[in-house]
């Protein structure tokens, strides 16, 4: 016990340390440093050594380190070793586990896709497997980052996962050993039609970089004359990963990206270094949306500041810090925010607002108006701003409940042995009336716009007066009124409920590459992306300063 308090101490102490050292730059910031770290240990030591109850050591350093840091930026963290895992995937390329891409479906944690070649697909496990147990855990209740920390593990390790098949009375066990799963960043590249490409990055790890490179090397092989980078809900991750990558299709010796820190240590520049594997004669256009952040904002603004490519889409999530990982022993680290990086035109892409006002001492005002290369004027309030905003169609009752409840995917997996073929699925013109037959069927509540308000209004008037002739009156005239727009809504939503079903099928026959292309053709901002490229005149002239 006394080496593990020891030892708690030290983490607390050099937590402390960083973040006394982050909020001053004074000469006599030691000195301040030794007063506060006194103060705290004292508190520390009273607590633990007179308080009522008995305290779990470990477990109450652990809270207060997060309370600490509670304030700080949200990027700023104490993480211990299965913490760790998200970085070990980012900066390795790969993890332990036994690949299978997992999603919730009706609430139940459902195998969305094996990985090819993984233990998963070797052993016989399938789409649509719901995963009932991990080694007799049951995963009633668990999200899916709770599964994947049970899945996930070391190297040669086993994991057991009892699966419910469909059609099938009994649970079927698997017993994996688990293996080194690579993380594929980009998961589909090609061509939408015979002049654009397309990529689809998820994620900025060691491998994206390359896997990029081959990507482009592929599509320009295929007299690509025009490109779709979609970076929409991409996270971030690696910035070296966004510099190579920009390095592709930048010309050398341009400045990409800069950090600037407190400590000066942090303070860098980086710039292309090769000539770009990309030609100028292919127009670019890069999709982003509000779940696109950090190393996505990155490439969508440097590029914007360039005037290399035409971003599309709605504006980014706003992350411009820049955190490092230090090593506490060989159990714990913390992840401090050490600087803040900038684009080509000098953008800081941090939102503001990120601490409270009363712990921040500059309180400096930001510029807000910055120029790209060629002139044009470019917001730097946070986050990156297209140059062409796509405001995309509110999602009708019937749609949103049938992606909310994964009720796509759960129609394609009843009804796929109906099937040998995709192109058998497209010319199916009963196909419609077989999904309203299965939404019936499972009884779902799927509310209209406006009906979950009139439910809970229906159920404070009947608690006022349940007896009164006049609110029963009006509840049944409303009750129809519902009524008769549920019976209309499936044919107003055909359409859109024909092109999922469509995507979901399509990606079951054909994968990622199926899905791509079908979803694409219905996708408003890859539409509006094709038009652009399609019309060399409207393209050149979102440069032009206004």
């Amino acid at each position: 016990m006394l080496k593990s308090r020891r030892q708690i101490f030290f983490i607390v102490q050099a937590v402390i340390i960083c973040a006394l050292f982050a909020n001053t730059g004074s000469n006599d910031v030691y000195k301040q440093v030794r007063k506060n770290q006194s103060l705290i240990n004292d508190v520390y030591r009273q607590i633990i050594t007179n308080y009522v109850d008995q305290i779990d050591i470990n477990a109450f350093t652990k809270m207060s380190i997060n309370n600490m840091l509670l304030d700080l930026d949200p990027y700023t963290v104490y993480m211990e070793n299965e913490e760790k895992d998200g970085i070990e995937m980012l900066t390795k390329g790969k993890y332990g586990g036994v690949g299978i891409q997992i999603g919730l479906r009706e609430k139940e944690l459902t195998v969305i896709s094996p990985i090819a070649n993984s233990p998963a697909k070797r052993a016989g496990i399938i789409i649509g497997d719901k995963i009932v147990k991990i080694d007799d855990v049951e995963t009633v209740d668990y999200s899916i980052d709770d599964a994947a920390k049970l899945i996930r593990g070391k190297k040669g390790t086993e994991v057991k996962l009892s699966i419910r098949r469909f059609e099938e009375e009994d649970l079927i066990e698997f017993l994996l050993t688990r293996e080194s799963i690579p993380v594929k960043d980009i998961s589909y590249s090609g061509m939408l039609d015979e002049h654009t490409g397309y990529i689809k990055l998820t994620r900025f790890s060691r491998n994206s970089d390359r896997e990029m490179k081959n990507a482009l090397e592929n599509l320009i092989t295929q007299d690509m004359s025009g490109l779709i980078l979609d970076l929409r809900d991409n996270p971030g991750g690696l910035l070296n990963s966004a510099v190579n990558i920009l390095d592709l299709f930048t010309e050398k010796g341009q400045l990409l990206v800069f950090t600037e820190g407190k400590t000066g240590k942090t303070d860098r520049k980086y710039y292309s270094k090769q000539d770009p594997l990309v030609p100028d004669e292919i127009n670019i256009t890069v999709l982003v949306n509000q779940g696109s952040a950090s190393a996505s904002e990155i490439i969508a603004g440097t590029l914007q500041d360039l005037d290399r490519g035409v971003v599309i889409g709605r504006s980014t999530f706003g992350k411009g810090l820049v955190q490092t990982v230090f090593n506490l022993d060989r159990e714990r680290s913390i992840k401090i925010t050490t600087a803040k990086y900038f684009i080509p035109s000098g953008r800081l892409i941090q939102k503001p607002g990120y601490l409270p006002e009363e712990i921040l001492a500059d309180t400096s005002v930001q510029d807000t108006i910055f120029y790209t290369k060629g002139g044009r004027e470019v917001s730097g309030a946070g986050g990156i701003t297209p140059d062409h905003e796509v405001e995309l169609d509110k999602t009708p009752p019937i749609l949103a409940a049938s992606w909310r409840q994964g009720l796509f995917f759960n129609f394609v997996q009843k009804n796929k042995m109906n099937y040998s073929t995709f192109d058998e699925v497209e010319i199916d013109t009963s196909i419609l009336t077989k999904y309203e037959e299965y939404l019936y069927s499972n009884d779902l509540n799927i509310f209209m716009n406006g009906e979950k308000n009139y439910m809970s209004m229906k159920d404070m008037l009947f608690e006022l007066d349940s007896t009164s002739i006049q609110i029963q009156g009006a509840v049944d005239i409303l009750d129809s009124y519902f009524e008769q727009i549920a019976i209309a809504q499936f044919e107003k939503e055909e359409k859109k409920l024909h092109h999922w079903i469509l995507v979901e099928f399509a990606d079951y026959f054909e994968g990622v590459e199926g899905r791509t292309r079908i979803s694409s053709k219905e996708d408003l901002d890859v539409l509006k992306a094709l038009s652009i490229l399609h019309d060399p005149v409207a393209y050149e002239s979102i440069f032009l300063p206004q």
